[in-house]
């Protein structure tokens, strides 16, 4: 359990970086490539890393090279056109993917109790999505990325949780590598000029590569804590940093929360409730 919550404290920091920071459209990229460059270093530095192996499973690796940079820039173009909240709810309600594929795809046999916890759940991110005075405005099509993107990544992660050819730090080692030059060749191109950085988006950009690869270590070592239990995972993860974010939302960005907001907040503790006591009691 605490490494879903050092990952789902990660996670949310990880949106309030880029909320506070507002980088512009090359500055968030930039951000994006240091923050991989500072996770290749941890990897390599913290585990024993077999890089004369390439052993790997590339119909893993390649997507989520591609992936990953992607849908790390353009989350950070809808928390600062669509706000930090409809953001992760999107992100959160990109749940129906991997919990679709938990039994789809893994084989989960997904218990009464923890359908009625993920249930309650979905209700709980309609109602803290839901507010009265806004419309939804042509930027909803980065929500509709974000959703996309993040319910692809996290069924691609549980496969590298799974896989048994090389340790998923390993993965993580290739993986980050891939998306360092992804992100770079993108960058540059966008500036259209020379690589360059100051002092302010290096510093961002250090903090981004220690909050995303604590957020993805932790995330993968649950999968592996809950192997044939992937949707508990993917729900618990999901609820807690929604609701969160919403929290803080509130807090540091002083967005406004409206009763159903609130009962949805509720509600979500109760859907994790559910989905954890499901996993314990084996129901």
């Amino acid at each position: 359990m605490i490494y879903l919550l050092i990952s789902i404290f990660c996670s949310v920091f990880v949106g309030i970086l880029f909320k506070k920071t507002k980088p512009s459209f090359s500055e968030g990229f930039t951000m994006i490539t240091l923050n991989y460059l500072v996770s290749i270093f941890l990897c390599y530095s913290l585990f024993d890393i077999n890089i004369s192996s390439f052993n790997l499973n590339y119909s893993i690796l390649i997507p989520l090279i591609i992936l990953m940079p992607t849908v790390f820039y353009i989350l950070n173009l809808s928390i600062n056109k669509s706000g930090i909240i409809k953001t992760d709810i999107a992100q959160r309600i990109s749940l129906i993917i991997p919990i679709s594929a938990s039994f789809l795809i893994f084989g989960e046999s997904i218990s009464l109790f923890k359908w009625i916890g993920i249930i309650l759940g979905f209700t709980s991110v309609i109602l803290m999505l839901y507010k009265s005075n806004q419309t939804v405005k042509s930027n909803s099509i980065y929500l509709g990325f974000v959703f996309l993107g993040y319910g692809i990544i996290d069924v691609l992660f549980k496969q590298i949780a799974i896989q048994k050819t090389q340790p998923f730090t390993t993965y993580l080692f290739f993986i980050f590598i891939g998306c360092f030059f992804t992100s770079l060749i993108v960058s540059i191109f966008i500036k259209k000029t020379k690589f360059e950085i100051n002092k302010k988006i290096f510093l961002y950009g250090l903090i981004l590569g220690c909050l995303n690869f604590l957020n993805i270590y932790f995330y993968l070592n649950a999968h592996k804590i809950y192997n044939d239990q992937p949707s508990t995972v993917f729900a618990v993860m999901n609820f807690g940093v929604i609701s969160l974010a919403t929290v803080l939302g509130v807090f540091i960005f002083k967005e406004k929360l409206s009763k159903k907001n609130i009962i949805g907040i509720i509600l979500a503790v109760f859907a994790i409730i559910f989905v954890l006591y499901s996993q314990y009691k084996n129901i």
